[in-house]
């Protein structure tokens, strides 16, 4: 793809009420609506720009897209335009069996549900709020029996990277197609303390790398897009691109995609964002088009421009599969264009300038 003209990824937003207190918030979520969300019939203008773009995959996401009552028709017009869509509601009792089935019965790809511990202490303690894990279960078991397709999503702390591998024992039981990982983003609720350090990064990813040998889902990133290195890395030193089809499939079935470069994500209020971790805005929805913004806005510009990276992300030989997290730099310099903090590697420089 050509992600100078269109994205692989859209998400919007939809709305930031949720009714859960995560400790690790980006959105600083509350649990009233904003009376500036975008109305219906802006969403369905949103959606047909959107399809201007091609057939990127669209996302319904929040705060918990469930606390708008206007959902199931967004999520019938996304897909009656052809748009591949997704849903990623929060496990509150919104999320009943019968909400599921009309996911299912409004032509929906993929429930999205994060579980980010193996029991519920684990879980709740980080969710904020009692019943959580039950609840989350609860919906990826029946989202199995009626044979809608799920995503994992789990978000990766000091507070639970060594529970990882429990928690891939329930992304195995309830059948989810993928499991994805966030890396933390020093944004919103977040606290730096909670995020692991460059060496932790690593120890994780080789226990993606190990996992996905032998996994029946596949095994993915948000805002880890050094995992893609990583990948490489061992691919090579494993002599032959073909010893880990699983591991290279998912990890450059996204090569080169970083926030702004074929992912981009609209608020709740219409506001065009790189990522929903960089809180940089390129423009409104409600001001211009969504396409022109991508492909024009000096923001998006600048982060596709792979040659303004700072530091070893401008020299490193893998920036075209990785180039690092825009928004942990960010989060963590002030500057969006700096080198990821989180990463070990370093580049080969001679390589690097040849190449």
């Amino acid at each position: 793809m050509n992600f100078d003209q269109a994205p692989m990824l859209v998400i919007w937003e939809v709305t930031q009420a949720c009714d859960l207190a995560c400790v690790h918030c980006r959105a600083s979520a509350q649990s009233e609506r904003n009376q500036n969300e975008l109305t219906t019939e802006q969403g369905y203008k949103l959606l047909d720009e959107i399809r201007r773009f091609g057939e990127p995959l669209m996302v319904f996401t929040g705060g918990d897209p469930l606390k708008r009552p206007d959902l199931f028709d967004l999520a019938r017009y996304s897909v009656k335009i052809g748009l591949r869509t997704n849903v990623t509601p929060s496990a509150t009792p919104l999320l009943t069996n019968q909400a599921i089935d009309q996911f299912k019965e409004a032509g929906i790809s993929r429930m999205a549900i994060s579980v980010d511990g193996p029991d519920a202490q684990t879980h709740d303690d980080f969710r904020g709020i009692p019943g959580t894990f039950d609840r989350a279960m609860i919906a990826l078991r029946h989202a199995r029996d009626i044979g809608l397709d799920t995503q994992f999503q789990t978000t990766v702390t000091r507070r639970n990277m060594h529970r990882l591998p429990e928690v891939a024992e329930i992304v195995k039981e309830v059948r989810s197609k993928m499991w994805s990982l966030f890396f933390l983003i020093v944004t919103g609720r977040a606290l730096e303390d909670d995020d692991l350090a460059a060496a932790e990064y690593e120890d994780v990813f080789a226990f993606m790398y190990e996992l996905s040998k032998t996994a029946s889902f596949g095994i993915k990133t948000t805002e880890a897009m050094h995992y893609r290195r990583y990948v490489a890395q061992r691919i090579k030193a494993e002599h032959g691109a073909t010893e880990n089809e699983n591991a290279k499939g998912v990890a450059f079935r996204t090569a080169g995609v970083s926030d702004g470069k074929g992912f981009v994500f609209v608020s709740h209020t219409g506001e065009i964002f790189p990522s929903g971790f960089l809180p940089v805005s390129g423009g409104n929805v409600l001001r211009e088009p969504l396409t022109d913004v991508y492909r024009n806005a000096d923001l998006f510009r600048s982060l596709r421009d792979t040659s303004q990276r700072g530091g070893k992300c401008g020299v490193c030989e893998y920036q075209k599969i990785c180039g690092g997290s825009r928004s942990r730099a960010y989060a963590l310099t002030g500057d969006y264009l700096a080198e990821d903090p989180r990463c070990t590697y370093q580049p080969h420089l001679a390589d690097a300038i040849a190449g």
